[in-house]
């Protein structure tokens, strides 16, 4: 974990990267030093139904779900969600400057009673990087 869910309003794409938006919260994700690199997946899903505000068409919003594993300390989960946070509102300097946005983020614990996983990519990042494998 964490699991990164950025969703974003459909009119900002025309006025930025969205691939490089998902690429530099990712890298801030993994820059905590509070992740696993294999655990850490990150995407972008595009809302093209909404409503912000008043309604009016230049409103847009980005908002960051971070799920993370249960057992983090809130100092840990404060600190982790300040810096992804940081790289996405420092992302988002010229578009916030250009048209209305709301940008937030939110971090929610999964309860491991209820989360079912299986998952591989510890082994394989593993063996790219040379460390053996358990």
């Amino acid at each position: 974990m964490p699991h990164l869910t950025l969703e974003y309003s459909a009119n900002l794409e025309a006025e930025m990267d969205i691939p490089a938006l998902v690429r530099c919260v990712h890298k801030a994700a993994l820059a905590t030093g509070v992740f696993p690199i294999g655990g850490v997946r990150t995407r972008a899903a595009r809302r093209d139904i909404y409503e912000i505000a008043d309604g009016h068409g230049d409103n847009a919003f980005v908002h960051m779900q971070v799920h993370i594993g249960a057992g983090r300390s809130e100092d840990m989960r404060r600190e982790a969600g300040a810096l992804i946070f940081k790289a996405l509102t420092g992302a988002l300097g010229d578009v916030f400057a250009s048209k209305p946005l709301g940008i937030s983020l939110e971090i929610s614990e999964i309860d491991p009673d209820f989360s079912f996983r299986k998952n591989n990519l510890h082994d394989y990042i593993k063996r790219r990087t040379g460390e053996p494998v358990s």
